[in-house]
């Protein structure tokens, strides 16, 4: 069963953006759960340039049959040009919390 779900990863530019994500996915039955994080501080290359950026993560539960749509939606919708976007396998977990999450997530 644990095989049939993934954790998306998704940096966010502040929490304000990140709530907006989260509620979106959230009312579109792509998601069951998104934790929003706390602000972190990121450091990554971009245009060969290091920077370092403030951010809030967005920690998103979903379904395989949803993942797809779960991206393109969040790439639509984000303040970025190039979205952090990484879904993980769910390798193990709780029964009743991976049933929960099957039934709330549409497919």
């Amino acid at each position: 069963m644990s095989t049939e779900f993934r954790i998306v990863f998704c940096s966010c530019p502040d929490r304000s953006s990140a709530k907006a994500l989260a509620e979106r996915v959230l009312r579109q039955r792509l998601a069951g759960c998104v934790n929003i994080g706390a602000t972190s501080t990121s450091m990554y290359w971009w245009d060969d340039h290091l920077h370092s950026d403030d951010e809030v993560i967005l920690t998103i539960k979903t379904s395989t049959s949803q993942l797809q749509e779960l991206l393109s939606t969040l790439q639509q919708a984000h303040p970025y040009d190039v979205p952090e976007l990484l879904a993980v396998p769910v390798a193990e977990g709780s029964d009743d919390y991976l049933k929960w999450l099957g039934q709330v997530v549409s497919s």
